[in-house]
């Protein structure tokens, strides 16, 4: 047999192993509430090339072959164990399993792994919660094509209606051009499902999910009760309200807590999962989750300071351009922004460096920021520049930050990548709130330079939902349990 028909067999072999895991997958979801993943990556409702290529990826950063023959015995030995509702990565379980010298089974370390989510000390499912969306833009559509693909999956979290301001022409119309937006996207694709507009009822029907569209052009005009929504998390998109006294107006019957898709201004808290999430107090009606920059800088720079120290830092973000820049020269209350957006690099201020405080409040260092929209429609990278407290090198930061993306807490949040020729585009649809890029880093003695990369749409709007699901109280464990 020649190396191509051995390379050619062998990727059968591994293609047969992953159509096998899908309907296990499958199930597991469906019926326990359990969502597997690979190294904090999703498995549910993937294809097959999709499957073998999480486990490729996950295989260049942790710098081990991980293959679906590694992971499938894992797979298969949940489906003997009593599990609950759960976030299981069989990922980390393979790889925590080689460096075991217990010489326990698969099944034995299985259970043991996950023993949490087990018999008595699982936790059993929890009553949906009610989310209504305030405004249906970039963010807006996004968050509501995660929180589709998260129905009945055990997140617990059901939209259940968006309010938008009138179109000014028929209901009809206005119905069928959102719900236009929510199927297809020029830079995020198609959404993966069905959707259907539902005029009688004024609702858009996505995946089998009624939502109820509502128009109202003042938060203080909607009863959400009369739609049978109750207890429900607002997330407001519009950003045309940042304080507690202009977000306090979305506290109607059927309300309980409001989640602002923007920076926070007073003392609304600003909020970035997987660094301040845990800081929310259980009676707190209104947060903010920052910007998606202060989400993109603040989970590696928490992680620096962890371990090096930071004495001061700068950040220079270059970031695609918005919907509130002009497609040509036109009028603009802010200067710059008023040039065409598609056609020039447009100096812009950014609050993200200012938001670090509310978010790290134990970090001492002064961090300053600038920033420069570019030409590009999505994905941004933020250039974080740090004097550090003690000298260190490439190699040592490197291998850190490599490992906090893989098993570190903020494994959601951090991913890395080592690839020569990453560009930006590369991170569309990337769920984490940034990238490390590993051939970009720059480290010499006491200071570092770190180059990330962040989708300012989908991993923003990822961060959105990890905390309305802190918040919310139907957040389920993940085992095995991150390195502390």
């Amino acid at each position: 047999m020649t190396l191509n028909e051995d390379s050619f067999t062998n990727w059968k072999h591994r293609e047969e192993i992953a159509e096998s895991m899908i309907p296990v997958i499958g199930k597991l979801h469906r019926e326990r509430d359990v969502t597997v993943l690979l190294h904090s990556r999703s498995l549910v409702n993937k294809s097959v090339v999709s499957i073998l290529k999480t486990h490729r990826f996950a295989r260049q950063i942790a710098g081990a072959e991980l293959s679906v023959t590694d992971t499938l015995p894992f797979l298969k030995a949940l489906t003997a164990l009593d599990l609950g509702p759960s976030q299981i990565d069989i990922g980390m379980l393979a790889e925590t399993y080689r460096a075991d010298d217990r010489g326990l089974s698969v099944a034995e370390f299985t259970a043991e792994a996950v023993a949490g989510a087990t018999g008595a000390n699982k936790i059993e499912c929890r009553e949906g919660r009610d989310v209504v969306l305030y405004g249906f833009g970039r963010i807006g559509r996004l968050v509501a094509r995660l929180l589709i693909e998260k129905a009945g999956s055990g997140n617990g979290l059901r939209l259940r209606a968006i309010v938008v301001r009138g179109g000014g022409g028929r209901a009809g119309e206005d119905l069928v051009k959102r719900a236009s937006l929510l199927r297809r996207d020029s830079i995020h694709g198609q959404f993966q499902g069905t959707i259907t507009v539902d005029e009688a009822n004024s609702a858009i029907v996505a995946n089998g999910n009624e939502i109820k569209v509502i128009y109202a052009d003042d938060p203080t005009a909607v009863d959400y009760t009369a739609y049978g929504i109750k207890d429900a998390i607002l997330i407001d998109n519009t950003g045309k309200w940042r304080d507690r006294e202009g977000l306090s107006k979305h506290l109607r019957p059927g309300i309980d807590k409001v989640v602002l898709t923007a920076p926070g201004k007073g003392d609304v808290p600003n909020i970035v999962h997987g660094v301040n999430h845990d800081t929310i107090k259980p009676d707190e009606q209104i947060l903010s989750c920052a910007s998606c920059t202060t989400n993109a800088i603040v989970p590696p720079l928490k992680a620096m300071a962890d371990e090096y120290g930071v004495l001061r830092g700068h950040v220079e973000t270059v970031h695609s351009f918005t919907n509130d820049q002009n497609l040509l020269d036109n009028y603009h209350k802010s200067d710059r922004r008023g040039r065409s957006a598609p056609l020039n690099m447009v100096i812009t201020e950014t609050g993200a460096a200012s938001a670090v405080a509310k978010a790290l409040p134990d970090l001492e260092a002064k961090i300053t920021g600038s920033s420069i929209r570019v030409p590009v429609p999505d994905v941004s990278i933020a250039i974080l520049n740090l004097q550090l407290a003690r000298e260190t090198s490439r190699e040592e930061v490197l291998d850190y930050l490599r490992d906090v993306s893989l098993t570190s807490p903020l494994k959601r949040q951090i991913d890395f990548t080592s690839a020569p020729d990453a560009v930006s585009n590369d991170f569309i649809g990337s769920r984490h709130a940034s990238i490390v890029d590993a051939g970009a880093t720059k480290v010499e003695g006491d200071n570092a330079i770190l180059y990330l990369w962040y989708d300012n749409e989908f991993g923003y709007s990822c961060q959105v939902i990890r905390v309305v699901q802190y918040v919310s109280g139907v957040e389920y464990p993940t085992y095995p349990a991150p390195v502390a």
